[in-house]
């Protein structure tokens, strides 16, 4: 009979069953230690009395999603009166610019610069007008305000797209900085 039984529990610590077995216990074991050690938030800290056991809620969570269901609204551009609008710089500067073949360089910067900022007719003073890459305008520029005195105008014209940045100065709206894309 010793025999018999010292065959079973050999066999039985042979087994991959009892193997799974005797792991399985070991692991909750180890589980339920832990959980009886960390405390009710798991960090093994005390919840002080009377603390809430869920998140905070700062809003009704009956009235809705608050979240932004519309972009923002664009902001209004400021015009003084008697100055000209944005577009109207925008639309002038774009003439002065393509009209740059049968025109001295300097023609061609002084029909620029009552439309631009002191500092862009000093970076373009020494531009040859014969490397403007488009010839006329093709349509009206479309404006996208970012402040009441900061826009951006792209106008199309014969070769791409002509982008002004628009900067209020002294009251009125100038060309600050100019860009174009081909098509």
């Amino acid at each position: 009979m010793r025999r018999a039984l010292e065959r079973l529990v050999v066999g039985l610590f042979r087994s991959r069953v009892w193997v799974a077995v005797v792991l399985g216990v070991a692991v909750f074991g180890i589980v339920v230690v832990g959980r009886l050690v960390s405390g009710p938030n798991g960090a093994g800290d005390e919840v002080p009395r009377g603390a809430p056991v869920g998140p905070l809620v700062t809003i009704d969570p009956t009235t809705g999603d608050d979240g932004v269901v519309s972009p923002p609204p664009q902001p209004s551009l400021m015009v003084r009166p008697g100055t000209p609008a944005p577009e109207t710089v925008a639309r002038a500067f774009a003439s002065a610019w393509v009209d740059h073949q049968d025109v001295s360089a300097e023609d061609w910067h002084a029909a620029l610069r009552p439309h631009s900022t002191t500092a862009l007719a000093g970076k373009l003073s020494g531009v040859d007008p014969a490397v403007v890459p488009a010839s006329r305008v093709t349509g009206e520029p479309a404006l996208t305000p970012y402040a009441e005195g900061f826009a951006e105008a792209a106008i199309p014209v014969d070769s791409g797209r002509l982008r002004l940045r628009m900067v209020v100065s002294a009251d009125h709206w100038l060309v600050d900085g100019v860009d174009w894309e081909r098509a």
